[in-house]
């Protein structure tokens, strides 16, 4: 039997599997080509569309940044430009007249800045625009600018800023055609009276354009021009005023100086003329007081009781009068200095002690009782006794004379020192001052119209006297007084050497 047929069949079927395997695999493996070339397309495709997304990313930082890197050199020229005006505005602010304030003004500012030209003028007292700051043109020029600025009606009535970003066509072209730059800024320079001149800043012709900053800068600028000059013109005329007024006042001073100095010699011509008369009236008092006395006294014979009487009133009147002229020598004698004082250091409730004393039968009379009020912490003043005890006799005596019977009268020292001086009082329950009189209570002579005065006889020198004492001691004497209820006579001492001696320095530093 022959197995060859079956032999090949088999080989055969073997050969048929193995080529169909092989056909398999390579369309297998051709098949998974074709999927890994359409990932990896894909892929490449993704990395593409990354690649240019990431490009545009870099091209939008690039871009920013550039932009952030201009806007920041903006921002520094901006700032510079800032501190520059500050410093400029500073020194313009302290100038007195308007020529310092423009001499204050910097060319470095506008360097600065970067501007290439600049002209600033202002009006003058004539009314006229004067050139007050150039650079980059020549005299001549600016001249002519002037005269075309003021010939163009568009531009004289200027009330904001211009530029080339927000001016008219024709206005902007009759700028750069006047000012000769392409990029421009023209600021008016305003005070309350309206547009007194302009700032003009600008570039050359193809200059890079302006910036909202600079229109800023050079608007800000004008403006503090403007108002420094209000304030210098201000400061002139007040400056004016000022000396105007100072020579008014000189002149009244001399007026018054003079004035002053006729009066001194009528009060000395009236001291003098008061004591010449004085002394010639005591003279013959005393004669008359002495023969009176003689034929009261019957030493020439006896005297009848009528003519008694008659002698005796001639006595009483010759007393008063010579008060009164013993007053009148006084106050004549310190008023012009010719009162020698006696300065020392006394006891307050000594003297007060001495004067009650003198005056307890005109109290005791009258059932007035005395308050002494002193404190302990001012118990000495430096003065001349017996001149400061005629002060207390003379305001005691008042306060007794005036004070209803039971009345209370009040000897007072004040606890607290006046600059050095003691503040005393000399106060009563009496009828009171009218307000209208207080002010003449220490005229020569003046007596408050009241039933008291009217019949009690006086000679109203009184409180002049005491004024006077008071003012030779550098002190000062003032009254309060409700009428109906009392009246306080307030006067200050001093209580100590130094302080006499310090008041006596500060009035004549204050008089010279």
């Amino acid at each position: 039997m022959d197995v060859t047929p079956p032999l090949m069949l088999h080989a055969l079927v073997v050969f048929i599997f193995i080529l169909i395997c092989i056909i398999v695999y390579l369309v297998y493996s051709f098949v998974s080509r074709e999927e890994t070339i359409a990932r990896m397309k894909a892929q490449q495709d993704k990395l593409l569309s990354s690649f240019n997304e990431l490009d545009e990313q870099a091209k939008l930082i690039v871009r920013t940044d550039l932009e952030l890197h201009k806007t920041r050199e903006e921002m520094d020229k901006r700032l510079n430009g800032l501190n520059a005006l500050q410093r400029t505005s500073r020194q313009m602010s302290q100038a007195l007249n308007e020529s310092e304030i423009f001499q204050k003004i910097s060319p470095s500012l506008f360097g600065d800045l970067g501007f290439s030209r600049i002209l600033i003028a202002c009006i003058n007292d004539n009314n006229l625009l004067k050139v007050r700051l150039n650079i980059g043109y020549k005299d001549s020029r600016a001249d002519a600018i002037l005269k075309e600025f003021e010939s163009e009606e568009t531009l004289k009535g200027l009330t904001a800023a211009l530029s080339l970003n927000n001016c008219p066509t024709k206005t902007r072209e009759r700028i750069i055609q006047i000012f000769e730059s392409d990029h421009f800024i023209l600021a008016p320079v305003t005070a309350q009276t309206g547009a007194i001149g302009f700032v003009f800043a600008g570039y050359g012709f193809n200059a890079p354009a302006m910036t909202q900053g600079d229109e800023e800068l050079i608007t800000i600028l004008a403006g503090q021009i403007g108002q420094s000059i209000e304030n210098a013109r201000l400061f002139e005329k007040v400056f004016l005023s000022s000396q105007h007024l100072e020579l008014k006042v000189a002149e009244r001073t001399k007026q018054l100086a003079t004035a002053l100095q006729k009066v001194n010699e009528i009060s000395r011509k009236k001291s003098e003329f008061i004591s010449a008369v004085s002394h010639e009236l005591r003279t013959p008092l005393t004669s008359i007081k002495g023969y009176a006395s003689i034929l009261i006294a019957g030493k020439i014979g006896d005297v009848p009781a009528a003519v008694k009487e008659r002698l005796s009133k001639i006595n009483t009147h010759s007393d008063n009068l010579v008060s009164l002229i013993n007053n009148l020598l006084d106050i004549a004698r310190i008023e012009s200095n010719r009162q020698e004082m006696k300065f020392a250091l006394y006891k307050i409730k000594s003297m007060v002690d001495n004067v009650a004393d003198l005056l307890a039968p005109q109290m005791t009379a009258k059932g007035i009782k005395l308050q002494q009020r002193l404190c302990t912490e001012v118990e000495n003043i430096y003065v001349d006794a017996s001149q400061v005890e005629r002060v207390f006799i003379n305001l005691l005596g008042n306060a007794i004379k005036f004070t209803p019977a039971q009345g209370t009268v009040t000897i007072g020292v004040s606890p607290a020192l006046d600059e050095g001086f003691a503040v005393l009082s000399v106060s009563d329950t009496g009828i009171g001052i009218p307000a209208a009189e207080i002010q003449k209570l220490f005229n020569e002579f003046f007596r408050v119209d009241n039933e008291i005065n009217q019949n009690v006889k006086g000679t109203g020198l009184g409180l002049v006297l005491a004024k006077n004492i008071v003012a030779a001691h550098h002190g000062k004497i003032w009254v309060e007084s409700t009428v109906g209820t009392g009246t306080i006579f307030y006067f200050t001492l001093p209580a100590s050497q130094k302080a006499f001696e310090e008041r006596i320095n500060l009035e004549k530093n204050y008089a010279a």
